[in-house]
């Protein structure tokens, strides 16, 4: 799921859904680089972003007027528990709904520190869940 924005309403930071060729929706990329040049004799102001993939890693250019509707992911932040560790799939338990999920997207940052019985913050954006941290 998604909402349209505008390309210049977008800072660093932010999070936009970058066109991919094997995905019809686009990926979803945090804002790393925006520079915007001013409007000029024959056209309007442009904005030059590259974005980080979420989920790969990938860094993704974009350029196009400041004036273009871009979509931006809804990402939905939750809290859960690790139930079990087994290779590289982690089991979690949500906190608020107790549906159980297997991630296998784990965030460099944590890879390697967790442990049964942790409270993570988990991302789901776009149908894919991925562990972000750990929570205490």
């Amino acid at each position: 799921m998604s909402k349209p924005a505008d390309l210049g309403s977008l800072k660093i930071g932010s999070y936009i859904l970058l066109p991919v060729s094997d995905q019809p929706t686009g990926a979803a990329c945090k804002i790393v680089e925006y520079d915007t040049s001013k409007p000029g004799k024959h056209g309007s102001a442009k904005a030059r972003i590259v974005g980080v993939g979420i989920f790969d890693g990938q860094k993704r250019p974009h350029v196009g007027p400041v004036s273009m509707q871009v979509h931006v992911p809804l990402i939905d932040k939750r809290t859960a528990q690790i139930i079990s560790i087994i290779g590289e799939t982690v089991q979690i338990m949500d906190s608020e709904t107790f549906a159980t999920i297997d991630v296998t997207m784990i965030d460099d940052e944590v890879q390697g520190k967790l442990e049964n019985g942790q409270n993570v913050e988990y991302w789901d954006v776009m149908g894919m869940t991925k562990i972000m941290r750990i929570r205490n």
